[in-house]
């Protein structure tokens, strides 16, 4: 029996369609459309010291999300901000993950489901990133997966949808299961794409190179690094990165809402490898953020 707590049976409130209910009865049909065919949407977001961190760009991206997926949301982004700040309120949260996630109900399990109803959520839990557990510094190990992210004419890859995530899940698992802390993704073409869940950046001298965000999820946590970095005067530079330049990078780290802005250490492929230290440029940028968050909340 694993001592994991499960996320269906926590104490806290979650908001469900415009109301906070118990998180245990927060609940949804197995006939769910969304549930058989992958189309809900979601946003990961960090709340410092109950500031709601870029608030209206996460919620502009959860807007255009569902538009991409073909529904619209029946809330707007604002009434969707002051739904957080009263999941942060109601369970009594400073610094927080929150999750807003909005899918087609059970009108239909059919490949059509127009006239299903759009159901929203958000809940909100106490989630520590590696800087509040004082492991920002502690490099990560990738295995390059077999796994490739898909064209953008064959997958909504501008949406962040649930179903683009199954990818994520068989590589991070096969991943875990030798030994490594996640896994790099590359496109159809063999470039460089992302890890299972975050952007990944290079540091060549002064300069941080990413791949263009041509087939999946473009991170606004990336975004606000990217501010950040143009602000202490570096070069930033996105397009096609392959794999021999990612390898022959002087730093490599990774960014998202989930892990804010984590070193990698090692990439472990089929013939090639890469080490890395965790250089003064990543550090700096870690700190910088940990800095910026408490100043910039709420967006």
């Amino acid at each position: 029996m694993s001592d994991v707590l499960a996320f269906d049976d926590r104490d806290g409130l979650i908001w469900l369609d415009g109301a906070l209910v118990p998180w245990n009865e927060a609940r949804l049909h197995v006939m769910t459309h969304s549930l058989h065919a992958g189309g809900a949407v979601f946003e990961g977001i960090r709340a410092y010291d109950g500031g709601i961190f870029l608030s209206n760009v996460h919620f502009s991206r959860f807007q255009r999300s569902a538009e991409i997926v073909g529904y619209t949301l029946p809330y707007s982004s604002l009434e969707l901000v002051k739904a957080c700040e009263a999941v942060l309120w109601a369970n009594e949260l400073k610094d927080a993950y929150i999750r807003p996630i909005a899918w087609r109900g059970s009108e239909s399990v059919t490949v059509a489901a127009r006239n299903a109803t759009i159901h929203v959520a958000i809940a909100a839990w106490d989630w520590p990133t590696p800087a509040a557990e004082g492991r920002s510094t502690t490099g990560i190990r990738l295995q390059l997966s077999s796994w490739r992210r898909p064209r953008a004419d064959t997958a909504p890859t501008a949406s962040k949808c649930s179903g683009l995530y199954m990818i994520g899940t068989l590589a991070r698992h096969a991943a875990n299961d030798e030994g490594f802390d996640d896994a790099l993704l590359l496109d159809i073409d063999g470039d460089v794409a992302e890890t299972t869940a975050t952007n990944i950046i290079l540091v060549e001298g002064r300069k941080l190179v990413s791949p263009v965000a041509d087939c999946f999820l473009d991170s606004i946590t990336k975004r606000h690094v990217f501010a950040l970095a143009q602000k202490a005067g570096l070069e930033l530079e996105e397009r096609k990165v392959s794999l021999e330049e990612l390898c022959a990078a002087d730093e490599v780290f990774v960014v998202g809402t989930s892990i804010e802005i984590q070193p990698v250490v090692e990439l472990k492929g089929p013939a090639i490898g890469a080490q890395w230290s965790v250089g003064p440029l990543t550090q700096s940028l870690i700190d910088n953020f940990q800095n910026s968050v408490r100043q910039q909340c709420p967006a």
